[in-house]
């Protein structure tokens, strides 16, 4: 009983394993299969060089090296050379052409004759591409060979066409229909085959002694008159091979293990030129159908862009569809997209909401630009604008008139007032370096503070401060009066100001005694010029060293008008709030508020000390009682200290003598009392002296006597020049003129 249950599980596991499917292996291509030999670039699979990388013999590609570069010849073949191979089952390769040659008796001409046979195996001849041709003037050509349609039937076939002419007048350039060239159709599924080519009579003539016969693509083979001799030298011509896998149908190869065209997306076809089928991807794949994954999608919304509308790339197809509110099949050849009702209507509807928002905008900005021009002109208007301009088209012809700026002007010179293009910032406000269109430099000031009450004061300070024609003189260039607080245009000066100079060691050094010298006596004619030689006397207020400015060279200006004052013709001193910085501040002044020219003296003065000393005005390194420099000044040269004050820089090339009466004037200037002071005409009289005496020492060193204050008149103008200048009387204004460099 034992036994007959085991054989009965003997034979049900017998049983089960028959009937289970068989398991159905792919031959691929090994890994690194050489895909090129020679010229041919591509040797796709199922072809391969050796027998790991082809599907089977008949698909071999023998690559010759012994030629250079190295030829792929079919098989073992050493005639039939393969010059391209496609996936579409076509190949083409060079076959030798036959050929006779004759005498001018009719004789064969050994060693010029060539009877080819070609053995081509399992691939066909095509029979669409290619023609058999014969070229003669007395020719008949016939090729003969093996055609099969299918595994079991094999036929003999044999064809040909002859070839006549007498004269190369009758031969016609590209026609093969007899005359000089015939052709005649290949069968289908001709394999091997051999041509043979013969003369019918005697009378070869001499411009044609040569028969050709020959297998060509026809649309690689072109007949001309030249051919009738030797065609030309060619030797080899190319041909059209259908190549197909194996000798069964589709139908019949998916059982066989070694079928073919088992890769993803492709399909097999049976072949139209003898027995066998070949593999072709489906339709939207390309690529080789023979490997596994060969068959990869075409993106048709990329290359052949078939959609007049929105495209959408599928496996093997696409998808044409309208954006939301069109309708059509969006194809190109098609009925495309075109507009729906709905969009229609909401078209319409986002047209007039555009209308209306373009249309509210641009009244909006219009009221807005208006509203704009309104504001500026009542700036313009409340900062003196008519006043000024009354006053500039007074003195036309005269001298060069102050220009009157527009915002736009300022904005567009300084990119909108860019942070980049700030050079200095004071109490008096913002100072912006900026460029005009005639790519002039300038210095632009925005005030911070404007006194509505002083108008009429601040245009007439704005005329009279634009004719100060003086070389160590700041020039102001114009104004802009559409802001609400007027913003002031001046000359741009390059190289920093004084201040920089003596605070810095290394720009310090370059400091000599002269050139010293001529700063002080620049700056000193510039305020005596302020003082004695304007229509009316200004009272600068402000002197100190970051308000002496210097030039490319070393030539002094004097700057910064924000706290100046102008005095009338009728007072000798003025009396205003506290104005000025401290360590500069006449004491007197700072008692009194009585303001006089001899408080810019005295300011100037703690100028010549810093020049002289290379201290700071007030500095903390210094005890208590000398912590302002004009108290430790003179405080030191009371005491004949001189020497220990100076300027460690200046000891080199400053004469002890000169150094003394240049102390002796600056102590003069220091004097508590204004009194005892020395007018500014007197100190540039003085310091102008002592700097002729630094350059020619040779000359009088009598620093003392001078040069009478009637010498110095330079740009004066003339009583007419005053009088045209001259507007109201009444007391001074703040006129905001920052410093034009960086400020410390």
């Amino acid at each position: 009983m034992a036994c007959r249950l085991i054989s009965l599980l003997r034979f049900t596991l017998f049983a089960t394993i028959s009937a289970a499917p068989k398991i159905v292996a792919i031959y691929q291509p090994k890994f690194g299969c050489p895909t090129k030999c020679g010229e041919l670039r591509d040797i796709p699979f199922p072809f391969g060089t050796s027998p790991e990388c082809y599907l089977d013999s008949s698909f071999l590609i023998t690559c010759n090296r012994t030629f250079s570069p190295p030829k792929p010849f079919l098989r073992k073949s050493t005639t039939i050379e393969v010059l391209n191979i496609s996936l579409d089952g076509l190949m083409r390769v060079a076959v030798v052409v036959a050929r006779n040659c004759y005498d001018e008796s009719g004789a064969r001409i050994k060693g010029k004759s060539k009877s080819p046979h070609l053995r081509l195996s399992k691939f066909p001849l095509s029979n669409i591409h290619n023609k058999f041709t014969a070229i003669g003037c007395a020719t008949a050509a016939v090729i003969q060979g093996i055609g099969q349609q299918n595994f079991s039937t094999r036929k003999l076939y044999s064809t040909g066409c002859i070839s006549q002419c007498g004269d190369l007048e009758n031969v016609v350039d590209g026609s093969c229909s007899g005359i000089g060239c015939c052709q005649t159709s290949i069968p289908k599924g001709m394999r091997n085959s051999s041509f043979t080519v013969n003369p019918f009579g005697t009378n070869v003539p001499k411009f044609a002694p040569c028969s050709h016969a020959f297998v060509v693509e026809e649309k690689a083979f072109k007949f001309s008159s030249l051919d009738l001799k030797d065609l030309r030298g060619r030797m080899h011509v190319p041909v059209v091979l259908d190549y197909a896998v194996g000798e069964e149908s589709c139908a019949e190869a998916q059982f066989n293990p070694r079928y073919a065209c088992r890769a993803k997306n492709s399909e097999c076809i049976n072949s139209t030129n003898g027995p066998g089928y070949r593999c072709n991807c489906l339709a939207g794949f390309h690529g080789n159908p023979y490997l596994w994954d060969g068959c990869q999608d075409i993106d048709e919304c990329e290359t052949i862009k078939p959609c007049s509308g929105n495209c959408k790339n599928l496996p093997g197809t696409f998808r044409c569809y309208c954006s939301k509110g069109y309708v059509g099949d969006g194809k190109k050849d098609g009925t495309g997209c075109h507009p729906s009702n709905s969009l229609w209507i909401a078209l319409g509807t986002s047209m007039s909401l555009l209308v209306l928002l373009i249309g509210s905008s641009w009244v909006y900005w219009m009221l807005l630009k208006r509203k704009l021009i309104r504001k500026r002109e009542k700036f313009f208007e409340q900062n003196g604008g008519k006043i000024l301009r009354e006053k500039l088209s007074q003195q036309k012809g005269e001298v060069e008139t102050t220009r009157i700026f527009t915002t736009e002007d300022l904005k567009k010179a300084t990119n909108n007032y860019n942070k980049s293009t700030v050079i200095g910032r004071g109490g008096q406000g913002t100072v912006y370096k900026g460029l005009l269109p005639d790519n002039k430099e300038v210095a632009i000031k925005k005030s911070i503070i404007s006194d509505e009450k002083q108008v009429e004061q601040f245009i007439n300070e704005v005329v009279i401060l634009s004719q100060i024609n003086h070389d160590n003189v700041v020039k102001l260039l114009g104004c802009c009066l559409e802001t609400p607080v007027p913003i002031l245009v001046y000359e741009f000066i390059t190289n920093g100001t004084l201040y920089d100079h003596i605070s810095d060691e290394r720009r310090g050094s370059a400091l000599s005694w002269e050139m010293r010298l001529k700063i002080a006596a620049e700056a000193a004619d510039a305020v005596a010029y302020l003082h004695s030689s304007t229509i009316k006397p200004i009272i600068h207020r402000d002197i100190k060293s970051t308000n002496i400015l210097l030039d490319s060279n070393y030539t002094a200006k004097v700057a910064d008008f924000g706290a100046s004052r102008l005095i009338p013709l009728d007072k000798p001193h003025l009396s205003t709030r506290l104005e000025g910085t401290m360590g500069y501040i006449d004491p007197e002044y700072f008692q009194s508020n009585q303001l006089t020219e001899k408080s810019d003296v005295y300011s100037f003065g703690v100028v010549l000390a810093e020049l002289l000393t290379g201290e700071e005005v007030t500095s903390t390194k210094r005890p208590v009682e000398d912590r302002n420099l004009a108290g430790y000044f003179v405080s030191w040269t009371n005491d004949d200290r001189l020497p220990r004050i100076l300027d460690k820089r200046l000891s080199k090339d400053g004469k002890i003598e000169m150094l003394e009466k240049f102390a002796m004037l600056v102590k003069d200037c220091l004097s508590v009392k204004g009194e005892d002071r020395p007018t500014m005409k007197r100190v540039a009289t003085e310091l102008k002296s002592l700097s002729t005496i630094e350059k020619h020492p040779s000359k009088d060193t009598d620093a003392s006597t001078g040069v009478s204050e009637g010498a110095h008149n330079q740009n004066v103008p003339s009583k007419t020049e005053k009088d045209a200048f001259v507007g109201s009387s009444g007391s001074s204004s703040t006129l905001g003129f920052e410093s034009i460099s960086d400020k410390q």
